[in-house]
C-alpha cells in the first residue's frame, strides 16, 4: 500500500488521512484527485501529486488511473450532507452513485491490481426500531433520503464488480464523524460554531432542527485509523460498520458543548432545519471490525467536541 491514490483529497476527512498517513513507517506516494486545490502541509513521507479533475469525467478519470497505477484507492469523494440530497436530489444522486460508477468501470476496464475503499454509510438502514439496535452488517437496509440511496447504490455495485467482476473491494457503512475544521453545514460544527458565537455576543440564541433524534458519533482521526485497517486486514466484498458503538442524542451534545464552552442558554427550533424524514435513532455496533481487524475506537466524544468548540473560537475571535 505504497503508492494510494485519493478522491477527495482536499475534503475534511483526507486532511485527518494524510496526517495519520504521516505518523506511520515508510514511504506514501499519494495521487489526490479534487475540483478544490487546497495547499497541504509538508510531510516527510508522503509524496504528494495533486490532479485537478471532476469524476463526472469518466475519460480523464480513466487516464489518472492508468498513468498512475495504484496500489491502493481510497475514495472520499462525495456530496454527503442529508440535507442537501433533500434540495438537490438529482446532484446529490450524481455526485455520489455516478463517479463511484466511473471509477471502479475505469479500475476494470485497464485491469489496474488495486483494493479499492468504497466509503458508505449509516444512512443506509433508514428507519429502524429500538428492539432492532445495535445495527449489524446483516440488519437490512431501507434508505429514507436521496443520500441514502446513494450510498446504498454505490454498497450494490461496489458488490457486484467485486463478486461479478472480482475486483478487490471493501466496504464500509461509516456512522457520522466529527473534528475539528469540520464545515458548519454539519450538524455539530454548526453548533459548536453557534455556541462559539453565543459566547462571543454575536448571538442571542443558537438555532437548531430536531435535537432529540439520536446518533453514534465517532471522532474523525479514529475514522481513518479504522479505513487503514480495513485496507489492511479487511475482506474482499467485505462490509463494515465504522461507529463507536455508542449513542448521543443532539440535545445531549448541545449540553455538553455547552457547558465546555461555559455558556448556558437555551436554543430555538427552526423548521426549515427539521429535515422531510428523518432517522431517529442510529446506534451501531462494531463488533465485526474490532473482531476481522483488531480496531476499536480510541478519542472520547468529550475531546472531540472541545477541539471543535477551539477550532471555531479561534476562527472566530
Amino acid at each position: 500500500m505504497r503508492k494510494i491514490l485519493v478522491t477527495g483529497v482536499s475534503g475534511f476527512v483526507s486532511q485527518y488521512l494524510l496526517k495519520y498517513l504521516s505518523s506511520l513507517d515508510g514511504i506514501y506516494e499519494i495521487y489526490g484527485i479534487t475540483r478544490n486545490r487546497i495547499d497541504f502541509p509538508e510531510y516527510k513521507n508522503l509524496q504528494i501529486k495533486l490532479f485537478d479533475a471532476d469524476l463526472q469525467n469518466s475519460l480523464l478519470l480513466r487516464d489518472i488511473i492508468e498513468s498512475v497505477q495504484p496500489d491502493t484507492i481510497i475514495h472520499l469523494a462525495s456530496d454527503s450532507s442529508v440535507a442537501y440530497s433533500w434540495q438537490k436530489p438529482i446532484e446529490s444522486f450524481q455526485n455520489n452513485t455516478n463517479i463511484f460508477l466511473h471509477l471502479v468501470e475505469a479500475v476494470r476496464l485497464l485491469n489496474v491490481k488495486c483494493r479499492i475503499l468504497s466509503i458508505g454509510s449509516s444512512e443506509e438502514y433508514g428507519v429502524v426500531t429500538q428492539d432492532a439496535l445495535p445495527l449489524t452488517e446483516s440488519s437490512p437496509l431501507n434508505p429514507v433520503s436521496p443520500y441514502a440511496v446513494a450510498r446504498v447504490s454505490q454498497e450494490m455495485l461496489s458488490s457486484v464488480y467485486a463478486n461479478g467482476y472480482g475486483l478487490d473491494i471493501v466496504m464500509t457503512r461509516s456512522f457520522n464523524h466529527i473534528g475539528s475544521g469540520q464545515r458548519e453545514a454539519f450538524v455539530i460544527s454548526s453548533f459548536a460554531k453557534q455556541i462559539i458565537e453565543l459566547k462571543l455576543g454575536k448571538r442571542a440564541s443558537i438555532e437548531v432542527g430536531n435535537v432529540d433524534i439520536v446518533r453514534d458519533f465517532l471522532d474523525v482521526t479514529d475514522v481513518v485509523k479504522a479505513y487503514i485497517c480495513l485496507l489492511e486486514k479487511g475482506k474482499k466484498g467485505e462490509v463494515y460498520n465504522v461507529c463507536s458503538g455508542k449513542g448521543y442524542s443532539l440535545k445531549e451534545l448541545i449540553e455538553i458543548m455547552m457547558k465546555l464552552a461555559g455558556v448556558n442558554s437555551g436554543y430555538n427550533i427552526n423548521a426549515k432545519l427539521i429535515r422531510p424524514s428523518d432517522n431517529p435513532i442510529i446506534i451501531g455496533s462494531n463488533k465485526k471490525i474490532k473482531e476481522e481487524c483488531n480496531w476499536q475506537p480510541e478519542i472520547a466524544i468529550e475531546e472531540s467536541l472541545s477541539k471543535m468548540l477551539d477550532h471555531w473560537a479561534e476562527k472566530l475571535k
